[in-house]
């Protein structure tokens, strides 16, 4: 009997996908497709509501506006989804994505948006954007080497008690407070952008063994030259950067 495919959403593209967060589909579907196992890329378009029978989903960045409508329809569909996490699917959600996951978004001129409550966090815009590169100590549970992305954000997140975060930041700012994203049981949530899955193939294989079990090996040599490259550049920003700022302390 062959193997049924692993259902890859990629959840409201219209409005969950910039920086390219769509490579982060492509990426997961690719992988499973070079090691010879069956994957589908399933597309929930904007308005539809979430299928409950995939395995993986995707949710993106978005700008303000389309972040307010795809809350709306996510709240809609939020049973769906929490069932799909009851019978063992996978979530991954990147800046605005990872932001809808929480309790709730309050904006500068003090409108609150709420969110899913899957994780317990809440995010509250900040008085600048963080922009640049990033680079993320994770967790060492998870057995993952440094993490490389982008990030362009305002809000600033804060986990509750309940809450892990992905790992300690290195270079640049994620939530906020020293530390990115959030974890939970089949769950991450991050600020990277990059896409981070195509820089960080070792995170991408991670999502995929919490659905398909163990995964053989593939040639990375390109996807980890990306991730060499973009790592060394973020370090040496960040040394500088940090060198700079004790030059101006010191006087």
């Amino acid at each position: 009997m062959s193997e049924s495919a692993v259902r890859v959403g990629l959840v409201f593209p219209e409005l969950l996908g910039t920086y390219g967060d769509r490579g982060n589909a492509i990426t997961l579907v690719e992988r499973l497709r070079r090691r010879g196992r069956p994957a589908e890329l399933v597309e929930v378009a904007a308005g539809a509501a979430l299928p409950d029978a995939l395995d993986i989903y995707l949710l993106g960045g978005g700008e303000d506006d389309p972040q307010v409508v795809a809350a709306t329809g996510l709240r809609a569909s939020r049973n769906q989804l929490a069932r799909a996490r009851e019978g063992g699917a996978v979530v991954l959600a990147v800046c605005a994505g990872f932001q809808l996951l929480g309790h709730r978004y309050e904006a500068r001129d003090g409108a609150s948006m709420d969110g899913l409550g899957l994780v317990d966090a809440t995010t509250v815009a900040g008085p600048d954007r963080c922009i640049g590169e990033v680079v993320v100590e994770p967790d060492p549970e998870l057995g993952l080497p440094l993490l490389t992305g982008f990030e362009n954000h305002g809000g600033r997140t804060t986990l509750g008690s309940e809450s892990r975060p992905l790992g300690d930041v290195v270079v640049g700012h994620g939530n906020g407070n020293g530390v990115d994203g959030v974890r939970a049981e089949r769950l991450i949530g991050t600020y990277l952008h990059g896409p981070v899955l195509p820089r960080n193939p070792a995170l991408a294989d991670l999502l995929l063994s919490w659905v398909v079990g163990e995964l053989g090996p593939i040639d990375d040599t390109l996807p980890n030259a990306l991730r060499t490259s973009r790592l060394d550049a973020a370090l040496a920003h960040g040394v500088r950067r940090w060198w700079g700022e004790r030059r101006i302390a010191r006087g």
